[in-house]
């Protein structure tokens, strides 16, 4: 699917209220149900809600618990993600967390989950269905959430890759920032998170969910300094970055690795969804871009992905991929909306016909 005007196609809709109806819409539509409070669920499986009525099983449930790139300490970026509806999360980054499952549970996010007789809502949650945290860097804008909740959480194991840990074992989790709820670090050791270390390219089983994770590092204004994870269930997968800038100014090549990984998954149409960021808008000097995108830098790499999964025929090679755009940073300019504004840069540059989808804090959403 095309994000213009033209563009239509036949979409689920999951209103709060668990009700289901059959809506035809076009792209602007599918935005205003994401931004209004409905969620798009894509036709694959059948499955059966308890009214009878027959909607598609989703390849994963989407829930944000904080979606922008800073200022606001409640609503900081981290993504829930369940393969189907099973509810057995992943943390995917964890700037606000608490905060975000106060919202959703507000939305009725978590209203098919059993009831709890000793725990709200948000604590069933946090303790009994967040399986794991995949962090990828330890800014305090993706991990604050799970350090703060550390204290009542249960224990669970944190996916990083080495960098992000050597971080949080000498700069977090050091008795001095934090009391070490780790396996390792410094002082006595409450063993409350077991990190994981996560090499590139490596698979990381997960247990006996028929799920696995694979890391690979990206640039954040700099070599090494930020990671991917790319989350693969059965034959289904999904594609989270964290912070990263564009190669040609971070002078890497991570983001064209990364591309060059997925590409196949594309072409055979296992990947579901992208999480990136678009930071800053497009008028943004290079030199200040700090290691993140801006709407046209994506969209040049979406360009170098769209090559390497289709070099015969690059200008269709991703039409219709949805991409989840991330960490859009708000301004403290009243005269400027950033969100808005990047918005509007994302889709008149949508060349390659990508399905954009800007999430909001605690409204669930399907891959």
């Amino acid at each position: 699917m095309q994000t213009t005007s033209a563009s239509i196609t036949m979409i689920f809709v999951k209103p709060r209220a668990g009700i289901s109806v059959n809506v035809l819409a076009g792209t602007a539509c599918l935005l205003t149900f994401l931004l209004s409070g409905c969620s798009a669920v894509p036709a694959s499986s059948a499955t059966t809600t308890d009214a009878g009525q027959k909607v598609s099983a989703p390849a994963f449930e989407v829930i944000p618990l904080g979606t922008a790139g800073g200022l606001d300490e409640s609503n900081l970026s981290s993504y829930l993600i369940s393969p189907g509806y099973n509810h057995r999360y992943i943390a995917f980054d964890a700037g606000s967390v608490m905060a975000g499952l106060k919202v959703a549970a507000a939305n009725g996010a978590f209203a098919t989950l059993p009831v709890q007789t000793d725990l709200t809502v948000e604590g069933n949650v946090l303790t009994r269905h967040i399986t794991g945290y995949a962090l990828s860097h330890a800014h305090l804008d993706h991990v604050a959430g799970m350090v703060i909740n550390a204290t009542d959480d249960t224990p669970k194991p944190v996916y990083a890759m080495p960098f992000t840990i050597k971080t949080l074992k000498e700069n977090v989790f050091n008795w001095a920032l934090w009391p070490n709820f780790t396996n390792e670090g410094s002082g006595y050791k409450l063993n409350r998170y077991r990190y994981t270390y996560m090499q590139a390219g490596e698979a990381q089983t997960l247990g006996d969910t028929g799920c696995s994770l694979t890391a690979y590092p990206l640039s954040h204004a700099g070599a090494d300094k930020s990671s991917a994870f790319l989350y693969q269930c059965d034959d289904n997968a999904v594609l989270y970055l964290g912070d990263t800038g564009p190669d040609a100014v971070e002078s890497t090549g991570q983001l064209a690795g990364l591309w060059k990984a997925v590409a196949p998954l594309i072409k055979s149409g296992r990947l579901k969804g992208v999480f990136i960021e678009a930071s800053y808008p497009s008028d943004r000097e290079d030199n200040a871009l700090f290691g993140h995108l801006t709407p046209a830098w994506l969209m040049r790499e979406l360009d170098t992905l769209a090559a390497l999964t289709d070099s015969e025929n690059p200008v269709s090679a991703l039409r219709g991929l949805k991409i989840i755009i991330t960490h859009i940073k708000p301004s403290l300019n009243k005269q400027e909306n950033t969100l808005l504004k990047i918005k509007s840069e994302l889709e008149a540059l949508n060349t390659p016909g990508v399905t954009l989808i800007f999430p909001q804090q605690g409204e669930p959403f399907y891959l």
